[in-house]
């Protein structure tokens, strides 16, 4: 059992990188998982890997995961991610520290992977929904093949785009003394552009993929039809805040759209249940846009995109706003 926990650590490593990895590339990267393991017993277990054919040698570059390997450390990991996403959460709230005042500091982003080719294309589909305000915000940034947004490097061929992730707000209204209580993400039905109700939830505290991401993958979404009609299904989520915190909240609220950031769709009373969600007793409920919405109208017009959600951290100072990037 100790071995094969081992083995998956090390596919974890490999997974996380589009470059082949050597064993003290690999071995430093394990001391993040709290695992000390040697070069030597490193290499022991990457023979096993190989034999498996999860890895592939590279010469003298390191090892690179194969196919088998990816699908291997998806099922392996399974049953320990269960609740995975909400602390993943946890952390990229802690570690956000944007000023929307001072207009600087870090960000949790999204980062959505398109081909070169088609990018121009994708671009055109998401105007509509940036446009109507189905996102975050208009702050984008874009990568090449090779650099990074978050923790993602771009891969051959491919173009970044990161989009600004809600998870913004919650980062903001820590820092201001706010705690957040993500409950879950959703599918939210709109008529005339008004939230009606959820036709889809997801409880970040029982998954192990952002729901963004599952609904987008399985087309759930509608946000062109949303933002040329008013009616259809886009991407949002549902927090909690303590009903006494109302006030602070509404502040930063404001402050965050004149910074442009304006993921907040609706703020509820005490108590009430908003989009037929309930909520808890002395605490108000938030919904908040699906930064993903803008990429969920490319895929709608038959774009191949992948996407990583809550992707990493970016500099508030590195984004532009989308209508640049037409030129």
């Amino acid at each position: 059992m100790e071995t094969e926990t081992k083995i998956i650590a090390i596919l974890k490593v490999l997974s996380e990188s589009s470059e082949p990895v050597g064993s003290v590339t690999i071995a430093r990267e394990l001391e993040r998982y709290g695992i000390s393991l040697s070069e030597r017993a490193i290499r022991y277990h990457l023979r096993l890997t190989d034999e498996r054919h999860y890895t592939q040698p590279q010469g003298r570059d390191g090892r690179a995961i194969t196919p088998e390997g990816l699908e291997e450390l998806k099922i392996a990991l399974a049953a320990e991610q269960v609740g995975f996403i909400l602390d993943k959460l946890d952390l990229l709230t802690f570690q956000t520290t944007f000023d929307p005042e001072k207009r600087e500091g870090l960000l949790p982003i999204n980062t959505s992977l398109f081909d070169k080719n088609q990018f121009r294309k994708a671009l055109t589909a998401m105007e509509k929904a940036f446009k109507a305000g189905f996102c975050v915000s208009e702050l984008v940034a874009i990568a090449s093949e090779g650099e990074k947004l978050g923790s993602v490097i771009v891969p051959k061929g491919k173009i970044g785009l990161a989009t600004i992730c809600s998870l913004a707000i919650n980062g903001v209204m820590l820092k201001a003394g706010v705690p957040i209580r993500p409950i879950l993400g959703g599918v939210l039905e709109l008529r005339d552009t008004r939230p009606r109700r959820f036709v889809s939830i997801i409880n970040y505290a029982g998954t192990s993929v952002d729901p963004s991401e599952q609904y987008i993958r399985a087309k759930m979404t509608s946000v062109s039809e949303v933002a040329r009609t008013g009616n259809g299904n886009i991407l949002a989520s549902f927090r909690e805040i303590p009903a006494p915190s109302r006030a602070i909240v509404n502040k930063k609220i404001a402050l965050l759209k004149e910074s442009g950031v304006n993921g907040v769709y609706l703020l509820g009373n005490t108590s009430e249940p908003i989009c037929q969600i309930r909520v808890g007793l002395n605490r108000v409920g938030m919904l908040l846009q699906g930064g993903l919405n803008p990429v969920a109208a490319a895929v709608e017009a038959g774009i191949e995109v992948e996407n990583v959600a809550e992707s990493g951290l970016i500099d508030f100072q590195q984004l532009v706003s989308f209508w640049t990037l037409q030129d």
